[in-house]
């Protein structure tokens, strides 16, 4: 049972680790689970020798092959677990683990065993393990949503909306070939007047999942979790990301705007899903805006693997320029919702766009 237990338990974290390293390439989540691996290791080394003298995979009842060949086809693949996709993959494996450690566990608390195995140590790891799943699965769910930040990211700024609708901008947007609706009101959100948000909101959430397209608010926590938005984007100001990362759902992104390379660097390790950098040129829909240039993208594209978009005075003029500087997504305001043609004004940014793309490959 130990033997069994402890090859199920070594198994399902080197599967796990390597969902962290080749899939997420995440240096953290690695290095926890290959932790853990190796405290197993070292925990039950000594007893290696006496559990391989024991071991007789061939006659043991659960091998695939110990079962009469008679047996039908559907029994014998009663086992078999089919899996969807790499957050089942997670899943199942963690579940693996979890009941191997708890059944060494258990175990190491019988007499003849327990001057061995010190069952404390395979209950700490269990709930490590417990964690760990709930931050890998957190980055599998999320990446989904992560890889489509992509393309024309616009927000819809009340204060540049002219009393136009939300709703109706936004279809229109999107149907231009936006990818990415931002809601963001900087005025609307005072106390007392919270409730006039929500409906808002829940209406450009259906209006977006049914379109394909992210929807993300701007600020308010409580704002994105009622409405049951993709995401929520932050400022260097508002509260800390693993304060968010902590109450938000585990598959949802958050977005964080940055100035400099430290911002964007600290942003990423606490776990940013993608990196709004600007202003890159001057704009008029910021007070106070620090213009921090088109060639900070480039050296952020070197720096960082989170997707990253430029945000600041983007046009039809120049976008083709932050495209060619390494931003994976750009983020408009004044330049679709000062238009009067709004879908046409995407359609344009969109076209600029693919050909900067275009151009870049063909390089």
């Amino acid at each position: 049972m130990i033997d069994a237990n402890l090859n199920r338990s070594s198994e399902g974290l080197r599967v796990l680790e390597d969902v962290a390293r080749f899939l997420l390439n995440d240096a953290e989540l690695s290095r926890r689970l290959r932790s853990l691996r190796h405290d197993l290791s070292r925990d039950t080394r000594s007893l290696s020798p006496g559990l391989l003298s024991l071991r007789d995979s061939e006659h043991d009842i659960g091998h695939p092959h110990s079962r009469p060949v008679s047996c039908p086809k559907s029994k014998v693949n009663m086992g078999a677990t089919s899996l969807s996709g790499v957050s089942d993959l997670v899943t199942a494996n963690a579940k693996r683990v979890q009941e191997s450690l708890r059944v060494i566990e258990e175990l190491a608390k019988l007499p003849e065993l327990s001057s061995m195995l010190n069952s404390a140590n395979f209950e700490r790891a269990r709930f490590a393990l417990y964690t760990l799943e709930r931050d890998l699965a957190s980055r599998i769910l999320r990446r989904d949503k992560t890889e489509r930040i992509a393309g024309l990211y616009v927000i819809l700024d009340r204060q540049f909306l002219l009393g136009r609708d939300e709703l109706d901008i936004a279809r229109q947007a999107i149907e231009g070939g936006a990818r990415v609706i931002q809601l963001r009101d900087k005025s609307r959100y005072d106390r007392g007047r919270e409730g006039e948000l929500l409906p808002i909101a829940q209406s450009l959430q259906e209006l977006c999942n049914q379109a394909g397209v992210l929807f993300v608010v701007n600020d308010y926590l409580d704002l994105a979790m009622a409405a049951g938005a993709d995401g929520l984007h932050i400022g260097q100001g508002d509260l800390p990301l693993p304060v968010i990362r902590r109450e938000l759902p585990i598959d949802r992104i958050v977005g964080c705007s940055v100035t400099t390379l430290s911002q964007a660097t600290k942003a990423q390790n606490e776990g940013a899903d993608y990196i709004a950098v600007g202003s890159i040129f001057p704009t008029t829909t910021k007070e106070g805006a620090t213009v921090v240039g088109v060639d900070i993208l480039k050296e952020l594209k070197r720096m960082i693997s989170s997707p990253l978009i430029a945000i600041g005075g983007i046009n039809q003029n120049n976008i083709g320029e932050v495209i060619t500087a390494g931003a994976d997504a750009v983020a408009v305001i004044s330049a679709v919702l000062g238009e009067k043609d709004v879908k046409g004004a995407v359609q344009k940014l969109v076209a600029k766009m693919d050909l900067a793309k275009g151009e870049c490959q063909d390089r």
